[in-house]
């Protein structure tokens, strides 16, 4: 195998659209999910369309062990990840004292612990070899608390400032670590985590637009790459520094109000 991205959630969404550029490219791949029959498709796919070589690992991220052992299949199969794309992450809507607690509980562990190990476990091989790119999902959620969201909206302002730190960790060699922020993307996220049926979700971006800006920047070694979002949402997101708390904690709110 050569030229090896490994990406994690690559079963469906941006993920997939992931795969699909770094197949098209030429590129081999790791490709990482819980809904193995869903990988096979897409292996039969990239393999029978761009002749790459797809290594499946069916695992559960959400799970303690699952990043490890992700890795140690990585390492005794004798492949060399030159991108690792952390992807895999979910969203929740509603209060938090009245959300499921091992539903939160699993967004942390997935959103979080699992990212975060997977880059320590490989960024000691980019670093021995000085090369290698980390493309790091986190969202426009990163930039702001998010109430009827507050955990997700907390682990994707962790997976921002966590990827910008190491970047800078990293700035004497050839690594780069880049953060990928989203706005509302055409994926299983809206359906999953209820955001659907909120304003914030009226008007969405594609997948594979999102995935496009996204693999490009990391390419060339962006710190962050903010994409999918309307003029309205950047005028926003310009704004949010100069709003009171307060004002801005309720016009959050009211953007995932459930319509």
């Amino acid at each position: 195998m050569k030229n090896i991205a490994l990406i994690t959630g690559a079963s469906t969404g941006i993920g997939k659209e992931l795969a699909y550029i770094h197949a098209q490219k030429g590129g081999d791949l790791v490709i990482v999910a819980r809904r193995v029959e869903k990988l096979e498709e897409l292996k039969k796919e990239l393999t029978e369309k761009y002749s790459v070589k797809v290594m499946i690992i069916e695992k559960d991220l959400i799970k303690s062990h699952a990043p490890k052992e992700v890795y140690d299949e990585v390492k005794n199969a004798g492949i060399e990840i030159d991108y690792l794309i952390n992807n895999a992450g979910f969203g929740g809507l509603g209060k938090f004292h009245e959300r499921n607690w091992q539903d939160d509980l699993n967004m942390i562990n997935l959103n979080i612990v699992a990212l975060t190990a997977l880059t320590r476990f490989f960024l000691p091989d980019f670093v021995k070899r000085n090369s290698g790119k980390i493309l790091n999902v986190s969202s426009t959620a990163s930039f702001m608390p998010g109430p009827l969201q507050a955990v997700y909206f907390a682990t994707k302002a962790y997976v921002t400032f966590f990827s910008n730190a190491i970047a800078e960790e990293l700035h004497d060699t050839n690594i780069s670590v880049t953060a990928l922020m989203p706005g509302a993307t055409e994926t299983e996220f809206g359906k999953v985590s209820g955001m659907d049926k909120t304003t914030m979700f009226d008007k969405t971006f594609s997948a594979k637009g999102v995935a496009s800006d996204a693999y490009n920047g990391m390419l060339k070694g962006k710190l962050d790459v903010v994409t999918g979002v309307s003029f309205m949402q950047k005028m926003m997101f310009g704004m949010l520094p100069f709003m009171p708390k307060k004002l801005k904690l309720k016009t959050i709110r009211k953007m995932q109000e459930v319509k």
